[in-house]
C-alpha cells in the first residue's frame, strides 16, 4: 500500500490588530442596522451589552476626567488671578497707609509747633525743619533748611519740643547751623523759677547719652529750697538767650565741697534724639556794654 507522505504547512494566522478592527466594523455594521431598522433584543442588544457598553463607560470615565482636569486648571487660575488681585489691593492699601500715616504725622508736628509758638507769645518766630547732624544718634550739632535770605542770624535762639533746643552758631543764605544746649561746648545762664536763684547750665553729650541728663554747676541754694522736678528756664542775666525759656526740670542735686554751692543734672524738655522741626527767634538779645 502506498503510503502517503504529509508535509506539515505554516499555518497562516490573521494578525489579531485587523481581527478586532473586523469585528468592530461587524458591530457598527450591526448596530447601525438595529438603529435604521428599529431591531432590539436579540443577539444584536447583547452584542452592544457585552461590547459597547463597557466602551461607553470607559469614555465617559475618561469625560470626567478630563472635565475635571479642566475645571480644576480654572479654578487654579481664577485662584492665580485672584491671589494677583489680592496683592494689587494689598500694595494699594498699604501706600495708602502710609500717606496717612505721614500725613497724620506732618499734622500732629505741625500742632506741637503751633502748640510751642503759644508757649512763647511774645517773640516773633519762623518755623525750620532740620537736614542733618553732625552727630548720627543725638542733635547736639545740626542743620536747619533757614538762612540770612529767611532772616536767620548768629546768636538767635531755637526752639523745639517745649523749650529751649539751642542757639544759632553760623549762617548761609539758605541754611544755619545750631548748637543745641546738650553740646559740650555749650553753656546757658539760667534760673531756677521756684526760687529765682541763678547758675549755670552746661552740655555734657555724654551724660545724656547715658542718662538723657545735662549737668548745672553754682547754684547758691543757702536755704535748701531748690527741689527736685523744679522747673529750668534762661536767665534774665544771660547775654545769649531771650529770659524765660524752658530748658528743662532739676533730676538730682549735690552739694559741692566748698559748703556754699550746688550741683546737679537736669533733665531737658526737648527730646533731642527726634528733633525734626523747629522754632527761630528772630531776634538777637541785645546786652549793655
Amino acid at each position: 500500500m502506498r503510503k502517503h507522505r504529509f508535509t506539515s504547512k505554516k499555518r497562516k494566522h490573521i494578525p489579531t490588530k485587523y481581527l478586532l478592527l473586523v469585528l468592530s466594523f461587524v458591530c457598527v455594521i450591526s448596530i447601525f442596522t438595529g438603529l435604521v431598522f428599529n431591531i432590539s433584543g436579540g443577539p444584536l442588544s447583547a452584542v452592544a451589552g457585552y461590547v459597547f457598553v463597557p466602551m461607553q463607560t470607559g469614555i465617559n470615565n475618561i469625560g470626567q476626567w478630563t472635565s475635571k482636569k479642566v475645571n480644576n486648571f480654572k479654578t487654579l487660575s481664577e485662584v492665580l488671578e485672584e491671589n494677583e488681585e489680592l496683592k494689587k489691593q494689598i500694595d494699594d492699601l498699604t501706600n495708602e497707609l502710609t500717606v496717612s500715616r505721614m500725613e497724620s504725622y506732618e499734622v500732629d508736628n505741625y500742632r506741637e509747633i503751633l502748640k510751642l509758638d503759644e508757649l512763647y507769645p511774645g517773640y516773633e518766630k519762623i518755623a525750620a525743619s532740620v537736614v542733618a547732624s553732625d552727630n548720627n544718634n543725638w542733635f547736639d550739632v545740626f542743620t536747619i533748611n533757614r538762612g540770612s535770605n529767611s532772616g536767620i542770624e548768629v546768636g538767635m535762639n531755637v526752639l523745639a519740643g517745649s523749650g529751649l533746643a539751642g542757639i544759632v552758631i553760623s549762617v548761609s543764605p539758605n541754611f544755619a547751623t545750631v548748637r543745641s544746649v546738650i553740646d559740650d561746648a555749650n553753656n546757658v545762664s539760667a534760673m531756677v523759677t521756684t526760687t529765682g536763684d541763678n547758675f549755670n547750665v552746661s552740655g555734657n553729650l555724654q551724660l545724656m547719652k547715658e542718662d538723657q541728663v545735662i549737668t548745672f554747676s553754682e547754684l547758691r541754694d543757702t536755704k535748701g529750697k531748690v527741689s527736685i522736678g523744679d522747673p529750668v528756664v534762661t536767665s534774665y542775666v544771660s547775654d545769649q538767650y531771650e529770659q524765660g525759656i524752658l530748658i528743662g526740670y532739676i533730676n538730682s542735686i549735690e552739694e559741692n565741697s566748698n559748703g556754699l554751692t550746688k550741683s546737679g543734672t537736669i533733665t531737658p524738655v526737648v527730646d533731642f534724639e527726634h528733633i525734626q522741626t523747629v522754632l527761630v527767634i528772630l531776634n538777637v538779645k541785645e546786652t549793655s556794654e
